[in-house]
């Protein structure tokens, strides 16, 4: 533990969790349009678009792009095929092989592409383009005139557009340890020519899970699991152990969005408006908290706590608890204090089409008041899956973020957790089973206590590739 940076208190706190299990979510009801999710008239959303470019000026901006991982479920219909199920998905593959922007190099690798075997075995294997154990970052999505490009190459792309100032595009990368190399190769390649094109400079800036947010692992009698050699067992803990990589960010502006959720450049234009439009409405919300803190400091009266408490219920749609109307003028300003100077996100929603994803609630917080939040549907009782089934919309991991205060200071993003919605799953190792803990996924439990604001976002911005397949998708061909 002291070599991961893992204190002994923290280990027997998720030894704890084992044993008492994570509480489901109190929802109070799913979030719909007009009803904690703004949905924005395309003239709107342009106009917003267009006051980014003007907000956004002198800000230091960052895209930060989750990226870990090798792409092996992406493939996993191609690995059964080469097992010797029958898959659809594979013959589908095989009989639309010329569409994939690989193809032309799949063509140096398998000599006889009618053999399809050959063809699975070129895509995925390691004596092939190797894709199986690459991550999706560094895989070739989609086709242009004269060359193809990796989903790295549409963030490069997107990070031009609507995530540079003063011309620089800084794009944060989170990549596993053995794939860290070959995106430092594949930018070298391709920087100068991305820098040309877009008249930019890139900084981009890589890093990964820390070893101190590694969890425990236990025996299903909640004793430690250990290895053959008798060590502990300690696994990566989800996408929520990315918080501390988001907190060592510098920056007044992050977009926070995953490595497959790209499109075709020819297809952009959604997402670039849409990107813009949700900045704005955090600069927007970010100034107006910032001039009510800024006159809490100053002093509190009875129209200063009226306009917190309007701010926060109207713009925020937060319900104050019930102890609210009990506290005196100085306990109110206090509060409203708290509730205000926090991190902020505006999280772009988009119609739930039977997509996998978290969906947008109103749920009941500790001290009593109830705030926007983003629910997996594991944390949600079984008493209240009718309300998910009722939910229109869902997160397609489409972030702005306000990580400053308003004094420009950092805030220590550790102290706005829900540290009671973690995860526990069922796990194998050298054939013993075990459980696993993950912590609070990164935009449901781990910003529990930020700002929120949902803002429905239209469909063609939300292109993630799940399976190879997807990039058959009209969003992934020219």
């Amino acid at each position: 533990m002291k070599h991961k940076g893992i204190d002994k208190e923290v280990a027997l706190k998720q030894i704890e969790n084992f044993r008492n299990g994570f509480p489901f979510l109190s929802i109070v009801r799913p979030v719909c349009i007009g009803d904690g999710l703004e949905s924005l008239p395309e003239s709107r959303s342009k106009e917003l678009a267009e006051r980014y470019d003007r907000l956004s000026a002198g800000k230091k901006i960052v895209k930060f792009v989750p990226a870990s991982g090798a792409a092996t479920r992406m493939f996993k219909d191609l690995y059964e095929y080469l097992d010797g199920k029958e898959s659809a998905a594979a013959e589908k593959v095989c009989s639309n092989i010329d569409k994939f922007a690989f193809y032309e190099r799949l063509k140096e690798v398998v000599p006889d592409m009618s053999d399809k075997k050959a063809l699975v075995e070129g895509i995925i294997g390691d004596k092939g383009l190797g894709y199986g154990s690459l991550p999706k970052g560094l895989l070739l999505f989609h086709r242009y005139d004269d060359s193809s490009a990796t989903p790295f190459e549409e963030h490069l792309v997107e990070g031009a557009i609507y995530a540079s100032s003063e011309g620089v595009s800084r794009i944060h990368f989170t990549v596993s340890p053995e794939h860290k190399e070959k995106f430092e190769e594949l930018a070298r390649k391709v920087l100068p020519e991305y820098e040309k094109r877009y008249g930019i400079k890139y900084e981009i800036s890589y890093s990964e899970q820390k070893p101190s947010t590694d969890t425990i692992a236990v025996n299903e009698d909640f004793t430690p699991f250990r290895n053959s050699d008798g060590s502990l067992l300690f696994r990566p803990a989800g996408h929520g152990a990315l918080l501390a990589n988001l907190d060592d960010i510098d920056a007044d502006i992050v977009f926070i969005k995953t490595i497959d959720n790209v499109t075709h450049r020819s297809h952009m234009g959604d997402t670039v408006t849409y990107k813009k439009a949700l900045a704005a409405i955090l600069l927007d919300a970010q100034s107006e908290i910032f001039a009510l803190l800024d006159r809490f400091e100053k002093g509190t009266d009875a129209t200063l706590i009226a306009e917190a408490e309007e701010l926060l219920t109207k713009k925020f749609a937060v319900t104050l608890p019930d102890a609210y109307g009990t506290m005196s003028p100085e306990k109110k300003a206090e509060y409203l204090k708290g509730k205000l100077d926090r991190p902020i996100r505006v999280c772009g929603m988009v119609r739930n089409e039977g997509e996998p994803g978290g969906g947008p609630f109103f749920a009941r917080n500790a001290d009593g008041s109830v705030s926007l939040q983003i629910a997996e549907s594991s944390q949600i009782a079984p008493e209240d899956k009718h309300l998910m089934q009722q939910s229109t919309h869902f997160n397609p991991v489409d972030l702005v973020c306000g990580l400053k205060n308003h004094k420009s200071q950092k805030f220590e993003l550790k102290n706005f957790i829900d540290h009671s919605t973690g995860f526990i799953s069922k796990k194998s190792k050298d054939g013993k089973d075990l459980l696993a803990q993950e912590l609070p996924g990164l935009w449901n439990g781990s910003m529990s206590d930020w700002n929120t604001l949902f803002v429905e976002v239209p469909i063609t911005t939300f292109n993630p590739v799940k399976v190879v397949a997807d990039l058959l998708r009209p969003a992934h061909l020219a």
